[in-house]
């Protein structure tokens, strides 16, 4: 298998347009401009990315960021071996040898010298200096640079440098409307319409509540855990306390507020 094969995604991902952000997407890739994607948590940014990478038809290479990722995590270090040294190219280095979409997501959780590095593929440069190495990579023509991150969230504690926004084009998503997340879990679970209503509506109660005790709403992705758990035969109420309530608060007060909302929907 090549290195390209290896990263391609192979079974189209699920994914419901909630614009114009695909034609979009083609313009921008065909341009082979970098993309940045805003939005909350579990909004369906990732979805996105691979369901753009299998629609292309392009390798699709995936990095997590976090703050202990260094620059050499992304483009690649020196092992040491039996016989020697060997270099081992990193995941960005990867992309930009044989022509992926590289997708950096929560780039803001890695340390700023770290992002950097993606400067020169991100202007009409298109180069990756590999330091270490001696080596000066040419990006293929294929490649494209995505980055994600979330604005409400992390403008709190951290953000991306200007130079580095100024580098992208961006589309910004948010949770879908009732009808689309509906019918986003009814396909992602197979559950029930009728449950699947319930469940949205959960949903957008508890995103009333971003900023008055909450500092994020309940994401599309955990109404999908939600439903998931009830399909496989879960009470609803308990697979909404386990999905929906318990990993995004701590706060009794809030925990009771969105249990009392379960209660009530699912009397």
């Amino acid at each position: 298998m090549t290195d390209k094969e290896q990263f391609r995604v192979i079974a189209e991902p699920f994914y419901q347009p909630q614009g114009n952000e695909v034609a979009l997407y083609e313009a921008a890739y065909a341009a082979r401009l970098p993309v940045m994607v805003k939005g909350p948590t579990g909004c369906g940014k990732s979805r996105f990315i691979e369901y753009m990478a299998w629609k292309l038809g392009k390798p699709l290479l995936t990095v997590a960021c976090n703050e202990d990722m260094t620059a050499s995590d992304l483009v690649g270090r020196y092992l040491l071996e039996a016989n020697g040294t060997r270099w081992l190219d990193g995941p960005l280095t990867t992309a930009a040898r044989i022509g992926a979409i590289c997708y950096l997501d929560e780039i803001v959780e890695a340390r700023q010298d770290t992002t950097v590095v993606i400067h020169p593929l991100t202007d009409h440069r298109r180069t990756l200096p590999l330091d270490k190495k001696g080596e000066l990579i040419h990006a293929h023509p294929d490649f494209q640079l995505v980055i994600s991150y979330n604005p409400g969230y992390q403008s709190l504690m951290k953000d991306l440098k200007q130079s580095t926004k100024q580098r992208f084009t961006a589309f910004e998503f948010d949770y879908p409307d009732a009808d689309l997340e509906t019918a986003i879990l009814c396909s992602e679970s197979g559950i029930d319409s009728r449950i699947a209503v319930q469940l949205v509506n959960i949903g957008a109660a508890a995103r009333r509540l971003k900023g008055h005790g909450l500092d994020e709403g309940i994401s599309t992705r955990l109404l999908v855990y939600a439903a998931t758990l009830i399909k496989g035969g879960v009470a609803p109420r308990d697979a909404c306390r386990m999905a929906l309530v318990r990993p995004i608060t701590d706060d009794d007060d809030i925990r009771d507020t969105l249990d009392h909302a379960i209660d009530a929907t699912f009397a």
